[in-house]
């Protein structure tokens, strides 16, 4: 450890949780930012900030995809317009959030642990677009399930 330094050693821990990595080239993709396929809107969901970073946390799109979102990555899903519900779990604490994406639109959702008394939870909350973008340019693109 002494020799990777503590940059090196964090994210090597990082790259251990969570889902499976998407493509390269669907990464880059979905940096582009590409408006939605018609009559669809396009979500993000990521996670970002060291708390917590080895664990994953479990995210789930009700009625539609889910992925364990390690440190430093992110989903894009496509889907009809209308209201998202967006929960996530870690251990047995759970929090969740809700979305509006309407015909052609994509919004940004940031998913981060926090820490309770005991144990770690979870919180959903959407994010402005450019806040968003950023996040996830720094990010890697995982592939929900």
């Amino acid at each position: 450890m002494r020799r990777l330094g503590l940059p090196s050693f964090l994210l090597l821990l990082a790259g251990c949780a969570g889902s499976p990595s998407a493509p390269p080239q669907a990464d880059q993709e979905a940096k582009r930012f590409d408006r939605p396929a018609p009559d669809k809107g396009a979500l993000y969901v990521y996670r970002s900030g060291l708390l917590g970073m080895a664990r994953p946390i479990d995210v789930s799109l009700v009625g539609g995809s889910s992925a364990q979102l390690g440190y430093n990555t992110f989903i894009r899903v496509e889907g009809p317009p209308g209201p998202v519900e967006i929960g996530c779990k870690i251990g047995d604490k759970t929090g969740n959030g809700q979305v509006q994406v309407d015909n052609g639109q994509t919004r940004f959702v940031e998913v981060t642990m926090t820490m309770g008394l005991w144990t770690p939870g979870c919180e959903v909350a959407e994010v402005p677009p450019d806040q968003g973008q950023a996040a996830v340019r720094l990010a890697r693109r995982v592939e929900p399930q």
